[in-house]
């Protein structure tokens, strides 16, 4: 498998999830407080919205990598 083949399939998979989930959430932390033996720490969690347009896209681009390195 060529790395286009490779590229197309990993693009068109991240499409669908894209598609699927529209976006996703990770933890950031933000401050840390240390008073003796006592630690605070705050997380906060960060939502990443992913446009429909853009999985829409991802799964295009992906399926004519996988076609145009098909036809070589």
């Amino acid at each position: 498998m060529n790395s286009l083949k490779g590229l197309g399939i990993v693009l068109v998979v991240a499409g669908a999830l894209a598609l699927v989930y529209g976006g996703f959430t990770y933890t950031k932390k933000t401050h840390k407080t240390e008073l003796g033996p006592i630690s605070f720490s705050i997380k906060d969690k960060e939502t990443v919205n992913v446009p429909v347009w853009a999985g829409i896209g991802a799964i295009v681009a992906g399926g004519i990598l996988l076609f145009s390195s098909a036809r070589k």
